[in-house]
């Protein structure tokens, strides 16, 4: 969306963002899985009426605080429940698919709601240990050849791949095209992002550092693609935002502790979200959890705190495009931070 940035980043008055949803469909309060995929609709029905342009959900699995293992059925779900807002996945974990399989998924989707979808891509497990060898075998192996499944993609979404020297089609194909994300932590992803003419989301929410060097390497290596022919780039940010400073803080910390009570906290669990350094078989270091780094991953507040400090990511990093994750404490008061964000958006804009 196009902008004057005016004075600087203390003028959020002057500042016009592009909002999205990023939902890992919580399980809050005790909620059933049913209850859980139910507060989805609502929120993605919520968030279309409110303004916002894009719907996103992730992938995870075996873990009991989250619902949603599949991206391409919810969203599905969501599609025929919705009129225009954009619907994508943050992420459908690429090393564990076939890349024809996730190719045919999401062009049906494409056909199902033309011009509305968004295929984001992730290099983490998603998971345990245990679960992740149960849905693929061995992962690091096969991240180790993600380049590969990223070209295979690549290829079958712009309709020129070959298996053994015979062509292959993913099927249907839609009138219009599929927009290609990649989301990540550190420079590699980036790299794959810029190298296969892809988007590029930085992670914010899950990661200590700033963006700055992942974002300047992917706008230097940009490759343009079929599918887009410059470099567009969108950052996620966790994001609870309340009418008062001191409301937001005791949610935030309400949150927290109620986490650390049930050792629940997706950000705390690597194995499950974060990129993996092949060399060392560890969380990259860029993705590895420090207290230094909170501030950067979550932002509580007023709604006009909110947009300052998305102001200076915005300046940061140079876009205007942000998926907002906001996990709860509940789910009346987590419909609530997107409303007021929504709402204050109008005012600032």
């Amino acid at each position: 969306m196009d902008t004057n940035t005016g004075g600087g980043t203390n003028n959020i008055a002057s500042q016009t963002f592009s909002l999205g949803v990023l939902d890992l469909v919580p399980r809050l309060d005790g909620a059933t899985a049913e209850q859980a995929l139910q507060q989805s609709v609502t929120l993605a029905q919520q968030a279309e009426a409110w303004g916002y342009t894009r719907y996103w959900t992730s992938e995870h699995h075996d873990m009991d605080e989250l619902a949603s293992a599949s991206p391409e059925v919810l969203l599905a779900h969501i599609g025929a429940r919705t009129n225009s807002i954009q619907l994508g996945s943050g992420a459908v974990l690429l090393p564990h698919y076939s890349p024809l399989k996730v190719a045919e998924s999401f062009r049906l989707l494409a056909a199902l709601y033309p011009g509305r979808i968004e295929l984001g891509l992730g290099r983490a497990p998603g998971g345990g240990p245990h679960a992740t060898m149960a849905l693929s075998g061995n992962y690091l192996q096969h991240v180790s050849k993600l380049p590969e499944s990223l070209a295979a993609l690549t290829e079958l979404l712009e309709d020129r791949y070959a298996y053994e020297e015979h062509p292959v089609t993913a099927r249907p194909i839609p009138e219009r095209p599929i927009s290609l994300w990649m989301l990540g932590t550190n420079v590699k992803s980036a790299e794959f992002a810029a190298q296969f003419g892809m988007g590029y989301v930085f992670g914010q929410f899950m990661s200590d550092a700033d963006g700055t060097e992942a974002v300047r390497r992917y706008r230097e290596g940009f490759k343009p693609s079929k599918t887009m022919n410059e470099p567009r780039v969108m950052v996620a940010v966790s994001v609870l935002c309340a009418e008062t400073e001191a409301e937001a803080q005791g949610w935030s910390r309400e949150m927290a502790d109620r986490r650390k009570r049930s050792g629940q906290d997706v950000s705390a669990q690597p194995s499950a979200t974060r990129e993996y350094d092949k060399n060392t078989n560890t969380p990259n270091s860029e993705a590895r959890g420090m207290d230094d780094g909170e501030a950067r991953k979550h932002f509580a507040g007023t709604a006009a705190k909110i947009w300052e400090q998305l102001s200076q990511v915005s300046e940061r990093l140079e876009t205007k495009h942000f998926l907002v994750v906001t996990a709860g404490p509940d789910y009346e008061r987590r419909l609530k931070s997107y409303h007021l964000l929504a709402e204050a958006g109008k005012v600032f804009s």
